[in-house]
C-alpha cells in the first residue's frame, strides 16, 4: 500500500482551499473558538467576527500590536488599510503565507491561529506594509514601521528587502533581513536567521534566496551571494559563498553535505523539523 507523506498531504489540502474559502474557514474556526472559550469571546469578535474581509481583520490586529502613544492604533489602521487597498498583491501574499503555514507547521491547527497568534506571520505582514510605503517614496514612515516591528516582534526586516509569497517564518524571534536581500516564493526558515551583509561593502550587499529554500535555526547567510532554488541551509551554519540549487550545506563555514530528498525542502515538514 502506498503511504502519502504527511507534509505532502497537508500541502495538497491547503492548495485546494481557495482564497475566498480561507477567510470563510477563519471565521468558522473563530466562531467555534468563541463558543468553547467564552473568555475570549470579545477578543475574537473584535479581531475577526466583526470584520467583513481578511484585510480588515489583519489591519486591526497589526495596528493594535504596533500602536504607540505617538502613532495610535486608529491612525496605523488607516495606513495599513490604505496599503492593502492600493496594492492588492499584498492580500494575495497574505493568503499564500497562511497556506504555507497551515501546510508546513504542525502547530497551525487551522487558518485562524496564525492570523491571531503567530508573530512570524504578523511580522511578515507588517513588513509588507512597510515595504509598500518604502516603494512609494515614504521612507520615514517605512523606517518607523520597521522600528516598531523590531520592538514588538523581535524581527528586523529592512523595508527595502524584497520577499515573495508562500513564506513561513517559524517562531521568527531574532530574524534579521537586510535592505538588498531578495527572498523568492515558497521559502521557510526558523528563528535567529540572518540574511545580512559582511560589513565590508556597501550597495547590493545582501543574499539572494531562491524558491523553495529552507534555512534552519540560527543560520547566518552573509554577503551578496546566491542560495539556489531548492537548497537547504543547516541550523547554525554560516554561509559565505554561493549555494548551488538542490544542495544541502552545513557548518562554519558552510560546505555541501548532501542533497535534499525532495526538490523544494522548504515545502517539506520533516526537513523543517530536522533543523530544530
Amino acid at each position: 500500500m502506498t503511504t502519502t507523506h504527511p507534509s505532502f498531504a497537508s500541502q495538497k489540502a491547503s492548495r485546494s482551499v481557495s482564497h475566498v474559502q480561507i477567510w470563510n474557514r477563519i471565521r468558522e474556526e473563530v466562531a467555534a473558538d468563541a463558543v468553547v472559550e467564552p473568555a475570549l469571546g470579545e477578543f475574537l469578535r473584535t479581531a475577526v467576527l466583526n470584520h467583513e474581509h481578511l484585510e480588515d481583520a489583519l489591519s486591526y490586529l497589526l495596528a493594535d500590536k504596533l500602536a504607540a502613544p505617538s502613532v495610535p492604533a486608529p491612525r496605523l489602521r488607516e495606513l495599513i488599510g490604505h496599503a492593502f487597498a492600493d496594492d492588492r498583491s499584498i492580500g494575495v501574499a497574505v493568503r499564500e503565507d497562511l497556506r504555507a503555514i497551515v501546510s508546513r507547521d504542525p502547530a497551525a491547527r487551522g487558518y485562524a491561529a496564525p492570523l491571531l497568534y503567530f508573530k512570524g506571520f504578523h511580522a511578515l505582514q507588517a513588513y509588507r506594509v512597510a515595504h509598500y510605503y518604502w516603494t512609494q517614496g515614504r521612507a520615514p514612515l517605512a523606517l518607523y514601521l520597521q522600528s516598531r516591528i523590531s520592538e514588538v516582534f523581535a524581527v528586523d526586516i529592512h523595508p527595502g528587502a524584497r520577499i515573495g509569497k508562500g513564506i513561513m517564518f517559524d517562531h521568527a524571534t531574532s530574524v534579521v533581513i537586510g535592505e538588498t536581500a531578495v527572498v523568492e516564493d515558497d521559502f521557510s526558515m526558523l528563528h535567529e536567521v540572518t540574511l545580512g551583509g559582511t560589513g565590508k561593502v556597501g550597495g547590493d550587499r545582501h543574499p539572494k534566496i531562491g524558491r523553495g529554500v529552507m534555512i534552519g535555526a540560527g543560520a547566518k547567510v552573509l554577503g551578496n551571494i546566491r542560495v539556489g532554488e531548492g537548497a537547504k541551509v543547516g541550523a547554525g551554519s554560516v554561509v559565505l559563498d554561493d549555494v548551488p540549487p538542490y544542495t544541502t550545506v552545513a557548518g562554519v563555514p558552510a560546505r555541501p553535505v548532501s542533497y535534499p530528498v525532495h526538490g523544494l525542502p522548504a515545502m517539506d515538514l520533516e526537513d523543517l523539523e530536522g533543523s530544530l
